[in-house]
Protein backbone atom coordinates (compact mmCIF):
# COMPACT_ATOMS: atom_id res chain seq x y z
CA UNK A 1 0.00 0.00 0.00
CA UNK A 2 2.84 2.46 -1.23
CA UNK A 3 0.38 5.26 -2.43
CA UNK A 4 -2.68 4.22 -0.19
CA UNK A 5 -2.59 6.05 3.03
CA UNK A 6 -5.96 4.31 4.68
CA UNK A 7 -7.05 0.69 3.82
CA UNK A 8 -10.29 -0.59 4.92
CA UNK A 9 -11.24 -4.31 4.55
CA UNK A 10 -14.74 -6.08 5.22
CA UNK A 11 -15.04 -3.83 8.58
CA UNK A 12 -18.18 -4.25 10.38
CA UNK A 13 -18.76 -3.37 13.93
CA UNK A 14 -22.12 -4.43 15.70
CA UNK A 15 -23.40 -3.90 19.18
CA UNK A 16 -25.80 -5.53 21.49
CA UNK A 17 -28.28 -3.40 22.93
CA UNK A 18 -29.84 -4.09 26.44
CA UNK A 19 -27.51 -4.54 28.40
CA UNK A 20 -27.58 -1.82 31.06
CA UNK A 21 -26.75 -2.53 34.70
CA UNK A 22 -29.69 -3.03 37.54
CA UNK A 23 -29.58 -0.27 40.21
CA UNK A 24 -30.35 -0.17 43.28
CA UNK A 25 -32.67 1.71 45.61
CA UNK A 26 -31.93 0.75 48.71
CA UNK A 27 -29.02 -0.51 51.23
CA UNK A 28 -30.86 -4.09 51.00
CA UNK A 29 -30.49 -4.23 47.14
CA UNK A 30 -27.02 -2.87 46.63
CA UNK A 31 -25.70 -5.80 49.24
CA UNK A 32 -27.99 -8.48 47.66
CA UNK A 33 -26.29 -6.84 43.89
CA UNK A 34 -23.12 -7.52 45.26
CA UNK A 35 -23.79 -10.94 46.00
CA UNK A 36 -25.29 -11.58 42.89
CA UNK A 37 -22.77 -10.12 40.77
CA UNK A 38 -20.28 -12.88 40.53
CA UNK A 39 -23.20 -14.95 38.91
CA UNK A 40 -24.83 -12.20 36.55
CA UNK A 41 -20.99 -11.70 34.96
CA UNK A 42 -20.53 -15.24 34.41
CA UNK A 43 -24.25 -15.51 32.86
CA UNK A 44 -23.27 -12.43 30.57
CA UNK A 45 -19.54 -13.95 29.88
CA UNK A 46 -21.48 -16.99 28.66
CA UNK A 47 -24.07 -14.64 26.62
CA UNK A 48 -21.16 -12.67 24.99
CA UNK A 49 -19.43 -16.18 24.07
CA UNK A 50 -22.53 -16.69 22.11
CA UNK A 51 -22.48 -13.53 20.05
CA UNK A 52 -21.70 -15.31 17.32
CA UNK A 53 -23.01 -15.19 13.18
CA UNK A 54 -25.85 -16.83 14.06
CA UNK A 55 -27.40 -14.21 15.56
CA UNK A 56 -26.23 -11.84 13.62
CA UNK A 57 -30.25 -10.44 12.99
CA UNK A 58 -31.35 -10.96 16.35
CA UNK A 59 -33.26 -7.61 17.59
CA UNK A 60 -31.05 -6.87 20.04
CA UNK A 61 -28.01 -6.52 17.44
CA UNK A 62 -27.21 -2.93 15.73
CA UNK A 63 -24.89 -3.18 12.90
CA UNK A 64 -23.40 -0.19 13.31
CA UNK A 65 -21.02 -0.92 9.83
CA UNK A 66 -21.45 -4.26 7.75
CA UNK A 67 -18.54 -5.72 5.45
CA UNK A 68 -17.23 -1.62 4.44
CA UNK A 69 -14.59 -1.58 2.22
CA UNK A 70 -12.13 1.87 1.14
CA UNK A 71 -8.91 2.94 0.04
CA UNK A 72 -7.78 6.17 0.84
CA UNK A 73 -4.82 7.41 -1.59
CA UNK A 74 -2.03 9.38 0.37
CA UNK A 75 -2.99 13.09 -0.06
CA UNK A 76 -6.61 12.97 -1.12
CA UNK A 77 -9.32 14.60 1.16
CA UNK A 78 -12.27 12.71 1.01
CA UNK A 79 -15.89 13.86 2.84
CA UNK A 80 -17.72 10.64 4.73
CA UNK A 81 -21.71 11.77 4.27
CA UNK A 82 -24.54 10.18 5.08
CA UNK A 83 -27.74 10.34 7.40
CA UNK A 84 -27.73 10.34 11.50
CA UNK A 85 -27.00 6.78 12.51
CA UNK A 86 -25.50 6.11 9.24
CA UNK A 87 -22.37 4.89 10.75
CA UNK A 88 -20.01 7.76 10.09
CA UNK A 89 -19.01 8.19 13.33
CA UNK A 90 -18.13 4.76 14.21
CA UNK A 91 -15.60 4.39 11.20
CA UNK A 92 -13.85 6.90 12.72
CA UNK A 93 -13.42 5.97 15.68
CA UNK A 94 -12.44 2.37 14.47
CA UNK A 95 -9.97 4.57 12.43
CA UNK A 96 -8.54 5.81 15.17
CA UNK A 97 -8.03 3.12 17.55
CA UNK A 98 -10.82 4.12 19.47
CA UNK A 99 -13.20 1.12 19.42
CA UNK A 100 -12.30 -2.42 18.20
CA UNK A 101 -14.20 -3.66 15.05
CA UNK A 102 -16.12 -6.67 15.43
CA UNK A 103 -14.50 -7.88 12.06
CA UNK A 104 -12.47 -6.91 9.22
CA UNK A 105 -9.26 -4.71 9.23
CA UNK A 106 -8.42 -1.00 9.00
CA UNK A 107 -4.47 -0.28 8.34
CA UNK A 108 -3.77 3.62 8.30
CA UNK A 109 0.18 4.87 7.20
CA UNK A 110 1.32 7.21 8.86
CA UNK A 111 1.17 9.87 11.89
CA UNK A 112 -2.94 10.13 12.75
CA UNK A 113 -4.42 13.23 13.94
CA UNK A 114 -8.31 12.78 15.24
CA UNK A 115 -10.53 15.11 16.09
CA UNK A 116 -13.62 13.31 17.36
CA UNK A 117 -15.55 14.99 19.83
CA UNK A 118 -14.76 18.91 21.79
CA UNK A 119 -11.50 18.23 24.22
CA UNK A 120 -10.26 15.09 22.07
CA UNK A 121 -6.64 13.66 23.01
CA UNK A 122 -7.19 16.62 26.01
CA UNK A 123 -6.04 15.80 29.49
CA UNK A 124 -8.41 18.29 31.57
CA UNK A 125 -5.98 18.54 34.45
CA UNK A 126 -3.07 19.70 32.25
CA UNK A 127 -2.67 23.14 30.73
CA UNK A 128 -3.45 24.03 27.29
CA UNK A 129 0.15 24.65 26.99
CA UNK A 130 1.11 21.06 28.20
CA UNK A 131 -1.51 19.87 26.14
CA UNK A 132 -0.27 21.02 23.35
CA UNK A 133 2.93 19.11 23.88
CA UNK A 134 0.98 15.89 24.64
CA UNK A 135 -0.67 16.11 21.38
CA UNK A 136 2.82 16.43 19.60
CA UNK A 137 4.31 13.98 22.04
CA UNK A 138 1.49 11.41 20.99
CA UNK A 139 2.00 12.35 17.22
CA UNK A 140 5.77 11.37 17.60
CA UNK A 141 6.85 15.10 17.37
CA UNK A 142 10.11 15.93 18.79
CA UNK A 143 9.58 18.69 21.48
CA UNK A 144 11.60 21.09 19.52
CA UNK A 145 9.27 20.81 16.60
CA UNK A 146 6.26 21.18 19.22
CA UNK A 147 8.05 24.84 20.41
CA UNK A 148 9.14 25.71 16.64
CA UNK A 149 4.92 25.77 15.80
CA UNK A 150 4.07 26.68 19.25
CA UNK A 151 3.16 30.60 18.46
CA UNK A 152 1.23 29.42 15.21
CA UNK A 153 -0.82 27.25 17.48
CA UNK A 154 -1.16 29.60 19.44
CA UNK A 155 -2.35 32.52 16.93
CA UNK A 156 -4.72 30.03 15.30
CA UNK A 157 -6.69 29.20 17.94
CA UNK A 158 -6.82 32.59 20.22
CA UNK A 159 -6.18 31.35 23.38
CA UNK A 160 -3.16 32.98 24.43
CA UNK A 161 -4.26 34.48 27.32
CA UNK A 162 -5.73 30.67 29.15
CA UNK A 163 -3.18 28.97 27.85
CA UNK A 164 -1.82 28.24 30.95
CA UNK A 165 -5.27 27.43 32.35
CA UNK A 166 -6.06 23.85 32.50
CA UNK A 167 -8.26 22.84 29.47
CA UNK A 168 -11.04 21.62 32.44
CA UNK A 169 -11.65 25.54 32.47
CA UNK A 170 -12.37 25.88 28.66
CA UNK A 171 -14.89 26.60 26.98
CA UNK A 172 -16.45 24.01 24.24
CA UNK A 173 -15.63 27.06 21.66
CA UNK A 174 -11.94 27.28 23.21
CA UNK A 175 -11.30 23.35 23.67
CA UNK A 176 -12.46 22.91 20.35
CA UNK A 177 -10.31 25.91 18.82
CA UNK A 178 -7.12 24.54 20.42
CA UNK A 179 -7.83 20.94 19.30
CA UNK A 180 -7.81 21.73 15.44
CA UNK A 181 -5.00 24.02 15.56
CA UNK A 182 -2.96 21.67 17.10
CA UNK A 183 -4.56 19.03 14.61
CA UNK A 184 -3.85 21.25 12.02
CA UNK A 185 -0.31 22.43 12.85
CA UNK A 186 1.81 19.79 14.15
CA UNK A 187 1.78 18.04 10.22
CA UNK A 188 0.26 14.70 10.87
CA UNK A 189 -0.07 12.28 7.92
CA UNK A 190 -3.99 11.87 8.65
CA UNK A 191 -6.34 13.97 9.73
CA UNK A 192 -9.90 12.44 11.14
CA UNK A 193 -12.58 15.13 11.43
CA UNK A 194 -15.97 14.74 12.83
CA UNK A 195 -18.80 17.42 13.51
CA UNK A 196 -17.17 18.92 16.05
CA UNK A 197 -16.55 22.36 13.81
CA UNK A 198 -20.04 22.81 14.18
CA UNK A 199 -19.47 23.89 17.86
CA UNK A 200 -17.44 26.68 16.81
CA UNK A 201 -18.71 29.99 15.83
CA UNK A 202 -19.17 31.02 12.24
CA UNK A 203 -15.95 33.13 11.72
CA UNK A 204 -14.24 30.33 13.41
CA UNK A 205 -15.13 27.30 11.15
CA UNK A 206 -14.60 29.61 8.15
CA UNK A 207 -11.15 29.88 9.37
CA UNK A 208 -10.77 26.30 9.77
CA UNK A 209 -12.43 25.46 6.42
CA UNK A 210 -9.47 27.84 4.94
CA UNK A 211 -7.04 25.87 6.97
CA UNK A 212 -8.15 22.61 6.21
CA UNK A 213 -8.23 23.63 2.69
CA UNK A 214 -4.18 24.66 3.18
CA UNK A 215 -3.58 21.44 4.36
CA UNK A 216 -5.06 19.45 1.24
CA UNK A 217 -3.05 21.56 -0.76
CA UNK A 218 0.23 20.50 1.12
CA UNK A 219 -0.15 16.60 0.23
CA UNK A 220 -1.93 15.47 3.53
CA UNK A 221 -5.05 12.79 3.66
CA UNK A 222 -7.80 14.11 5.33
CA UNK A 223 -11.01 12.35 6.14
CA UNK A 224 -13.90 14.81 7.10
CA UNK A 225 -17.31 13.89 8.34
CA UNK A 226 -20.09 16.89 8.15
CA UNK A 227 -23.63 17.98 7.75
CA UNK A 228 -22.72 21.06 5.95
CA UNK A 229 -22.24 19.94 1.99
CA UNK A 230 -21.06 23.33 1.21
CA UNK A 231 -18.04 22.93 3.30
CA UNK A 232 -17.80 19.36 2.17
CA UNK A 233 -17.91 19.99 -1.59
CA UNK A 234 -15.52 22.91 -1.53
CA UNK A 235 -13.14 20.74 0.60
CA UNK A 236 -13.02 17.20 -1.24
CA UNK A 237 -12.34 15.27 -4.23
CA UNK A 238 -14.08 12.63 -3.64
CA UNK A 239 -17.52 11.67 -1.49
CA UNK A 240 -18.32 8.13 0.39
CA UNK A 241 -22.14 7.81 1.16
CA UNK A 242 -22.80 5.47 3.70
CA UNK A 243 -26.40 4.45 4.56
CA UNK A 244 -26.90 2.00 7.15
CA UNK A 245 -23.45 1.03 8.08
CA UNK A 246 -22.85 0.13 4.55
CA UNK A 247 -21.22 2.05 1.48
CA UNK A 248 -23.88 3.08 -0.75
CA UNK A 249 -21.70 4.84 -3.38
CA UNK A 250 -18.38 6.24 -3.70
CA UNK A 251 -17.18 8.59 -6.34
CA UNK A 252 -16.44 11.83 -7.50
CA UNK A 253 -17.86 14.66 -5.18
CA UNK A 254 -20.80 15.84 -7.55
CA UNK A 255 -22.02 12.65 -8.12
CA UNK A 256 -22.45 11.38 -4.55
CA UNK A 257 -23.78 14.30 -3.22
CA UNK A 258 -26.55 14.71 -5.68
CA UNK A 259 -27.45 11.08 -4.64
CA UNK A 260 -27.79 12.22 -1.21
CA UNK A 261 -29.29 15.76 -1.40
CA UNK A 262 -31.82 14.65 -4.27
CA UNK A 263 -32.88 11.32 -2.76
CA UNK A 264 -36.92 10.82 -3.01
CA UNK A 265 -38.47 12.29 0.03
CA UNK A 266 -41.17 9.75 0.29
CA UNK A 267 -43.97 12.45 0.35
CA UNK A 268 -46.71 12.11 -2.25
CA UNK A 269 -47.52 15.28 -4.74
CA UNK A 270 -51.47 15.39 -3.56
CA UNK A 271 -52.44 15.12 0.06
CA UNK A 272 -56.23 15.37 0.02
CA UNK A 273 -58.01 15.34 3.47
CA UNK A 274 -61.81 13.70 3.32
CA UNK A 275 -62.41 13.69 6.53
CA UNK A 276 -62.71 17.05 7.88
CA UNK A 277 -61.81 16.16 11.72
CA UNK A 278 -58.59 15.10 11.06
CA UNK A 279 -57.84 17.96 8.16
CA UNK A 280 -55.49 20.74 9.21
CA UNK A 281 -57.34 23.95 10.66
CA UNK A 282 -59.47 25.23 13.04
CA UNK A 283 -63.38 25.58 13.23
CA UNK A 284 -62.86 28.79 11.08
CA UNK A 285 -61.42 27.15 7.80
CA UNK A 286 -59.95 23.50 7.14
CA UNK A 287 -57.85 22.39 4.27
CA UNK A 288 -59.37 20.12 1.75
CA UNK A 289 -55.83 19.48 -0.43
CA UNK A 290 -52.56 20.12 -1.79
CA UNK A 291 -51.40 19.20 -4.73
CA UNK A 292 -48.17 20.25 -6.77
CA UNK A 293 -48.87 20.15 -10.72
CA UNK A 294 -47.45 20.61 -14.09
CA UNK A 295 -49.70 21.23 -17.05
CA UNK A 296 -52.61 20.13 -14.60
CA UNK A 297 -51.05 16.52 -14.53
CA UNK A 298 -49.52 15.04 -10.86
CA UNK A 299 -45.71 14.17 -12.22
CA UNK A 300 -43.07 12.65 -10.55
CA UNK A 301 -40.38 14.66 -11.85
CA UNK A 302 -41.26 18.30 -13.53
CA UNK A 303 -38.63 19.71 -16.05
CA UNK A 304 -36.65 22.64 -14.80
CA UNK A 305 -37.77 24.84 -17.77
CA UNK A 306 -41.59 24.37 -16.84
CA UNK A 307 -44.05 26.56 -14.66
CA UNK A 308 -45.71 23.90 -12.11
CA UNK A 309 -48.51 24.99 -9.91
CA UNK A 310 -49.14 24.48 -6.18
CA UNK A 311 -52.87 24.42 -5.94
CA UNK A 312 -54.51 25.16 -2.01
CA UNK A 313 -58.07 23.87 -1.64
CA UNK A 314 -59.95 24.67 1.48
CA UNK A 315 -63.28 24.91 3.32
CA UNK A 316 -64.32 27.92 4.69
CA UNK A 317 -67.17 27.83 7.35
CA UNK A 318 -67.10 31.06 8.64
CA UNK A 319 -68.81 33.92 6.82
CA UNK A 320 -67.04 37.45 5.94
CA UNK A 321 -63.39 35.49 6.76
CA UNK A 322 -60.45 36.92 5.22
CA UNK A 323 -58.23 34.29 4.45
CA UNK A 324 -54.79 34.84 3.27
CA UNK A 325 -52.14 31.49 1.78
CA UNK A 326 -48.73 30.82 2.41
CA UNK A 327 -46.82 28.73 0.82
CA UNK A 328 -42.92 27.35 2.12
CA UNK A 329 -40.57 25.66 -0.48
CA UNK A 330 -37.39 23.91 1.10
CA UNK A 331 -35.09 21.80 -0.48
CA UNK A 332 -34.06 18.25 0.79
CA UNK A 333 -30.86 19.50 2.73
CA UNK A 334 -34.27 21.44 4.91
CA UNK A 335 -32.96 24.77 3.52
CA UNK A 336 -35.74 27.70 3.03
CA UNK A 337 -35.68 28.03 -0.38
CA UNK A 338 -38.49 30.96 -0.45
CA UNK A 339 -41.76 32.08 1.13
CA UNK A 340 -44.83 33.26 -1.23
CA UNK A 341 -48.33 33.99 -0.26
CA UNK A 342 -51.10 35.96 -1.86
CA UNK A 343 -50.35 39.15 -0.50
CA UNK A 344 -50.19 42.22 -3.01
CA UNK A 345 -46.73 42.59 -2.56
CA UNK A 346 -45.65 39.05 -3.67
CA UNK A 347 -48.21 38.62 -6.41
CA UNK A 348 -47.58 38.98 -9.90
CA UNK A 349 -51.34 40.62 -10.43
CA UNK A 350 -53.73 41.09 -7.69
CA UNK A 351 -55.56 38.03 -6.23
CA UNK A 352 -59.31 39.03 -6.20
CA UNK A 353 -59.77 37.31 -3.03
CA UNK A 354 -56.93 38.46 -0.86
CA UNK A 355 -58.27 40.78 2.09
CA UNK A 356 -61.99 40.37 0.73
CA UNK A 357 -64.67 38.73 2.96
CA UNK A 358 -65.65 35.32 1.91
CA UNK A 359 -68.74 33.81 2.11
CA UNK A 360 -68.68 29.90 3.47
CA UNK A 361 -67.87 27.34 1.07
CA UNK A 362 -65.04 25.86 -0.68
CA UNK A 363 -62.09 27.89 -2.25
CA UNK A 364 -58.73 27.07 -4.54
CA UNK A 365 -55.67 28.95 -4.26
CA UNK A 366 -52.99 28.67 -6.92
CA UNK A 367 -49.58 29.92 -6.42
CA UNK A 368 -47.71 29.60 -10.24
CA UNK A 369 -43.83 29.10 -10.16
CA UNK A 370 -42.15 29.77 -12.60
CA UNK A 371 -39.86 27.47 -14.62
CA UNK A 372 -35.97 28.23 -14.88
CA UNK A 373 -35.86 29.29 -10.95
CA UNK A 374 -35.52 26.41 -9.05
CA UNK A 375 -32.11 23.57 -9.28
CA UNK A 376 -32.31 20.21 -10.15
CA UNK A 377 -33.36 18.11 -6.59
CA UNK A 378 -36.03 17.11 -4.70
CA UNK A 379 -38.26 20.04 -2.57
CA UNK A 380 -41.12 20.17 -0.05
CA UNK A 381 -44.42 22.19 0.26
CA UNK A 382 -45.35 23.52 3.53
CA UNK A 383 -48.99 25.34 3.23
CA UNK A 384 -50.18 27.96 6.16
CA UNK A 385 -53.54 29.68 6.00
CA UNK A 386 -53.36 32.49 8.08
CA UNK A 387 -55.42 36.01 8.61
CA UNK A 388 -55.26 38.61 5.64
CA UNK A 389 -54.63 41.29 7.67
CA UNK A 390 -54.29 39.80 11.71
CA UNK A 391 -51.45 37.29 10.94
CA UNK A 392 -53.10 34.85 13.07
CA UNK A 393 -52.36 31.39 11.63
CA UNK A 394 -55.56 29.11 11.22
CA UNK A 395 -54.53 26.09 9.45
CA UNK A 396 -50.58 24.47 9.53
CA UNK A 397 -49.66 21.98 6.87
CA UNK A 398 -46.03 21.65 6.86
CA UNK A 399 -43.96 19.71 4.41
CA UNK A 400 -47.18 17.93 3.46
CA UNK A 401 -46.25 17.08 -0.20
CA UNK A 402 -43.16 17.24 -2.36
CA UNK A 403 -41.96 17.21 -5.85
CA UNK A 404 -38.70 16.86 -8.22
CA UNK A 405 -37.37 19.28 -10.38
CA UNK A 406 -34.67 17.58 -13.23
CA UNK A 407 -33.30 19.08 -16.47
CA UNK A 408 -35.12 16.47 -18.89
CA UNK A 409 -32.18 17.39 -21.27
CA UNK A 410 -29.80 14.95 -19.80
CA UNK A 411 -27.64 13.80 -22.58
CA UNK A 412 -28.82 16.53 -25.50
CA UNK A 413 -26.18 18.88 -26.88
CA UNK A 414 -27.06 21.70 -24.75
CA UNK A 415 -26.88 19.95 -21.17
CA UNK A 416 -24.32 22.05 -19.37
CA UNK A 417 -24.17 19.77 -16.36
CA UNK A 418 -25.43 20.34 -12.95
CA UNK A 419 -25.05 24.06 -11.63
CA UNK A 420 -24.44 24.72 -7.40
CA UNK A 421 -26.94 26.59 -5.98
CA UNK A 422 -30.49 26.54 -4.68
CA UNK A 423 -31.87 28.05 -7.00
CA UNK A 424 -30.87 28.41 -11.38
CA UNK A 425 -32.47 31.46 -12.71
CA UNK A 426 -32.83 33.07 -15.67
CA UNK A 427 -31.12 36.30 -15.53
CA UNK A 428 -30.27 38.83 -18.39
CA UNK A 429 -26.42 39.05 -19.57
CA UNK A 430 -24.75 41.25 -22.27
CA UNK A 431 -21.13 41.13 -23.75
CA UNK A 432 -19.86 44.54 -25.67
CA UNK A 433 -16.95 45.39 -27.61
CA UNK A 434 -15.60 48.63 -25.87
CA UNK A 435 -13.56 49.18 -29.46
CA UNK A 436 -16.34 48.96 -31.82
CA UNK A 437 -16.02 45.23 -32.76
CA UNK A 438 -18.39 43.07 -34.07
CA UNK A 439 -19.29 39.51 -32.83
CA UNK A 440 -18.51 37.02 -35.62
CA UNK A 441 -20.50 34.29 -36.90
CA UNK A 442 -19.74 30.81 -36.06
CA UNK A 443 -21.08 27.77 -38.21
CA UNK A 444 -23.36 25.16 -37.04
Amino acid sequence: MSDVAIRVEGLSKRYRIGLAEERADTLASSVANLVRQPVRNFRKLASLTRFSDSSDDAEDIIWALRDVHLDIPAGQVIGLIGSNGAGKSTLLKILSRITEPTSGSATIKGRVSSLLEVGTGFHPELTGRENVYLNGSVLGMRRSDISRRFDEILAFAEVEKFIDTPVKRYSSGMQVRLAFSVAAHLEPEVMLIDEVLAVGDAAFQKKCLGRLDGVAQEGRTVVFVSHNMSAVRNLCERAVLLEHGSVKQDGQIDEVMNTYLNVDTGIPPEQVWDDPTTAPGDDRVKLRSIRVTAGGRLLPEIDYSSNFDVEVNYQNHTQNLRVAVSVHIRNSRGDLVFTSGNTPDATDGLDPWYGKPQPVGLFKTTCTVPGRLLNEGAYSVSVFLVGAFVKDAMARAPEVVSFQIKDMRRGEREYQGEWQGIIRPILKWHTESVEGHEPASIEA
